[in-house]
């Protein structure tokens, strides 16, 4: 049994990583047609000569017109050794003709073509909102999009000295997209943690990926900082990652500031800080999977004020021409200032935090809410940051407590999030521990056969457990496993004629479909074993 499910997982591993497009790359050439697949991804790649004082800073896009009359501007960017790159995508099939324009006057006024095929199988293009049902995300062809993130902050580090690939990062990713796992809330770039490392990591120093002294997004390092320029090979090395997550259809919740890992930031406002903020900008909105976030904790730590986080949103909006979705990792700015984020991010660790999301999924009712950071961070091998919960079942369970509010959630788990990364978890020897990432398997997998877009919380019919309600009445209850048995005599209606069945959150096990009795508790099959979820529907 066991090689039969080590050859499934080498399968799998195959099919995501041999079923994947990568960042198209071509050399501009006079009148050429570049041919693209909707919302994939191209560099049109422009050299020359001639001298730039700030190259970084330097206005150069290329206006896009499309044979319906659509006409997008785009960014450009300088990307070292003399080279300039349109980075282009497109929601639209069809012709698009463009010029080049700006300061750089020897690449100034080329012209070209991109004809836009249909889009890949797998690919239904970034992620909106939709008007008719705001708290909800969805792809751009309408599909919806359960959000089920995972954090891993120092992802940008994981190949960053693989000159060839990136075999480490594509192994997490191809865990992470066999777990359920749709978004990776991360770092453009992360340096160090305040907090005491564990000893047990100088045995190994291959999970370790704090402090890197090569690594930097401007020049020199973050001891010794040149803000004069940024550094294009930590650019294109992040590309690499973007692109290889686009390719696995797997968001980049980019979060463009971290203020608590002893970055060197230059000061606000300053040249370097806009230089700096505005080249990420322009660098990445062109991918369909980025969701921007201006920083982890925007508002903490003593360093940036509302009107700072103001002016990034403004500056952003500004320049992002695929207008991507942008929210703040702070509860108390999205809060206050609602109308300038498109999702309310919270970071509640609070004991009540179905009550605590529920109260958020009432106040803003045409925001979706995400609660990027439950204090529960699952145990690893190595003690990283506990928070308040590092019990896998219990961080489970937080995690359903936020989706049975009807929001959305993330998973952490302490040998991933931050400076530490175990890539391959399942390799490990023996000993190690092993996270239990095929309990958000189960979770996606459940919520993919009842969808969560069109599952609401019923509170009132909460009872002793947990309600979400469709429109068609379709009833699931979520119920803890000390809970010996719930009444729920609303599923006892004379006129109904309903079915129940249980699932377990910790096996992803569905009892047999039956009918409902009218007399006596329900009671979960798994009492004081597993969290469960009481299925009930119309015949």
């Amino acid at each position: 049994m066991q090689n039969i499910q080590r050859l499934l997982v080498v399968i799998l591993l195959f099919v995501f990583s041999t079923a994947t497009s990568q960042l198209k790359k071509e050399n501009y050439k006079s009148n050429t047609v570049f041919k693209i697949p909707k919302w994939e991804v191209l560099d049109i790649i422009l050299t020359t000569n001639q001298k730039v004082a700030s190259p970084y800073k330097t206005n150069f896009y290329a206006v896009f017109t499309h044979s319906n009359g659509t006409v997008q501007q785009v960014p450009g960017f300088y990307n070292g050794n003399k080279e300039w790159v349109i980075r282009f995508s497109s929601s639209l099939e069809g012709k698009w003709n463009f010029t080049t324009q700006g300061d750089v006057k020897k690449i100034n006024n080329k012209k070209g073509s991109v004809v836009v095929s249909s889009a890949v199988v797998n690919n239904h293009g970034g992620l909106v909102i939709q008007q008719n049902d705001p708290q909800n995300f969805y792809y751009e062809d309408g599909t919806p999009y359960f959000l089920l993130a995972f954090e891993c902050d120092w992802l940008y580090a994981l190949d960053y000295h693989d000159k060839k690939g990136l075999p480490k990062t594509e192994h997490l990713l191809n865990l992470l997209n066999q777990n359920g796992f749709n978004q990776v809330v991360m770092n453009v770039f992360s340096y160090d943690v305040s907090w005491t490392k564990d000893p047990k990591l100088e045995q190994h120093p291959e999970h370790e990926f704090g402090g890197p002294k090569d690594i930097f997004p401007f020049l020199g390092n973050n001891d010794n900082p040149n803000y004069s320029a940024l550094n294009p090979e930590f650019f294109k090395k992040l590309d690499r990652t973007i692109s290889l997550m686009h390719d696995k259809r797997i968001a980049s919740h980019l979060m463009i500031y971290v203020w608590n890992k002893l970055v060197a930031w230059p000061g606000m406002n300053t040249n370097a800080d806009n230089m700096y903020f505005d080249y990420v900008v322009k660098r990445y909105q062109a991918f369909p999977n980025i969701v921007w976030d201006i920083s982890k904790e925007a508002l903490y730590y003593g360093r940036a004020d509302e009107d700072y986080i103001h002016g990034r949103i403004e500056r952003l909006k500004a320049n992002d021409k695929y207008n991507r979705l942008v929210s703040v990792h702070d509860y108390k700015y999205c809060s206050n200032f609602p109308d300038k984020v498109d999702f309310i991010s919270s970071q509640n660790w609070s004991h009540n935090i179905y009550n605590k999301m529920l109260e958020a999924k009432t106040k803003f009712k045409n925001k979706p809410i995400f609660n990027i950071e439950h204090g529960g961070y699952e145990e690893s091998p190595y003690t990283v940051f506990t928070g308040d919960y590092t019990n896998a079942e219990t961080c489970l369970r937080r995690n359903y407590m936020c989706l049975f509010a009807g929001v959305f959630t993330t998973y952490y788990w302490q040998g991933a999030s931050w400076n530490v990364i175990i890539y391959n978890p399942f390799e490990q020897p023996k000993e190690f521990y092993k996270p239990k990432f095929i309990y958000f398997n189960h979770m996606q997998k459940l919520f993919s056969k009842f969808q969560f877009h069109k599952m609401k919380p019923t509170p009132w019919h909460n009872g002793s457990g947990y309600n979400l309600t469709d429109d068609k009445g379709t009833v699931l209850l979520y119920i803890h496993k000390e809970n010996y048995g719930i009444d729920a005599a609303f599923l006892k209606k004379k006129e109904e004629n309903r079915t129940m069945q249980w699932f377990n959150t910790l096996t992803g096990e569905f009892t047999k479909e039956v009918a409902i009795e009218k007399q006596g508790k329900f009671r979960s099959p798994w009492v004081e074993t597993a969290d469960a979820i009481l299925i009930s529907r119309l015949k």
